[in-house]
């Protein structure tokens, strides 16, 4: 019961605020982690805040039946410029460009899309490019219509995945490029990522400030801006923070170094090590394919996966399983003799 001079609980109705106004809310869409969004209007009476909130819905209907395929994922786009990477921006934005264009972005949401015609895009794309650039491409959409058009149901057929035939690099391949790089920047790019192993952005944003002892501290990553001008940024996902001891040999070639490890980029390491594995005679293989070799050493030697995640930043094992278990060929080899001798004791046991 209320005091005397006390004021009193004023008991507001529904939607209506402090001040006497009406707010309601009505969905606007959801992102990408499901949370849903939604928009406010606020009027003097709860009519008047249905009334716009009504408006605002039925032009918004209106709009996005107007809108294009290509209008759509530009919008779908700049909506995620300020979460995700420049480089991973970069990438949509040329999907876009190479498989959005023309009869199929022209098509409108509302009025012309449907399951059909979403298939013969596929087909038509997938007749030029990859099995893997037709599920990017496919996932853009996929994103941008469950943004846009979150009633539509996308139902159509996917390329076959195929195996990558990737070549992994062996303990003697790395012994060969490490002594011809001898002495060069090249070399610590090359220890870094075939030891640690890091990323050639992890790399290259590495500094002095990152390094105590043998513990090499991962924790940002040099990144290609819209404007072609590289950027220090921290990681994509959480997994790639972490700290890596490296062997004492890596440690030496580092020590003394002040301010950025390596002051290339990572454009300019690509260069260099192409120039190196074609000079130096050794196969054809990607600076990516060190994280390749990493991997599959400590696979042959035993770690458990969850170590060899946690060392490489990997946030799931998908990519792991399916790329980085490429035991290397002198390894398996080995393996392969035990596996004879043992069939072929057997068979000489039998035959006594």
């Amino acid at each position: 019961m209320a005091k005397k001079n006390e004021p009193k609980e004023i008991k507001r109705r529904k939607n209506e605020l402090p001040s006497g106004s009406y707010r309601v809310q009505v969905f606007d869409y959801m992102d990408e982690n499901k949370k849903k969004h939604y928009k406010s209007f606020t009027a003097p009476t709860r009519r008047e805040a249905e009334f716009l909130a009504l408006q605002w819905q039925n032009n918004k209907e209106e709009s996005i039946s107007d809108i294009t395929i290509y209008d759509a994922v530009s919008r779908y786009i700049d909506s995620k410029r300020g979460v995700l990477s420049p480089s991973t921006v970069r990438g949509y934005e040329a999907v876009q460009r190479n498989y959005f264009s023309g009869k199929f972005g022209a098509t409108r949401l509302k009025k012309g899309l449907d399951n059909t015609a979403i298939q013969v895009w596929v087909s038509d794309i997938s007749k030029k490019v990859s099995p893997k650039t037709v599920r990017n491409a496919h996932g853009l959409l996929s994103s941008t219509l469950e943004m846009f058009a979150p009633d539509f149901r996308i139902k159509t057929t996917l390329p076959a995945k195929k195996k990558s035939n990737l070549y992994t690099p062996s303990d003697e391949d790395i012994k060969k490029l490490l002594s011809y790089i001898e002495g060069k920047e090249l070399e610590i790019a090359v220890l870094l990522a075939a030891f640690g192993p890091l990323r050639r952005g992890e790399i290259c944003a590495l500094t002095s400030d990152d390094i105590s002892g043998n513990i090499v501290s991962v924790n940002k990553s040099m990144v290609l801006g819209a404007d072609k001008e590289w950027y220090t940024k921290q990681p994509k996902t959480f997994g790639s923070y972490r700290e890596v001891e490296f062997p004492d040999f890596v440690m030496q070639r580092i020590r003394g170094i002040e301010g950025r490890i390596v002051k290339a980029t990572p454009d300019q390491i690509t260069h260099r090590f192409q120039r190196a594995i074609k000079s130096s005679g050794l196969p054809a293989f990607r600076f990516h394919d060190l994280r390749h070799y990493a991997a599959s050493i400590m696979h042959v030697i035993g770690v458990p996966d969850q170590y060899i995640m946690q060392r490489g930043g990997w946030q799931t094992d998908n990519v792991m399983k399916s790329v980085y278990r490429n035991i290397i060929d002198i390894e398996s080899a080995k393996q392969n003799k035990k596996i004879l001798k043992h069939f072929e004791s057997i068979t000489r046991n039998i035959t006594r």
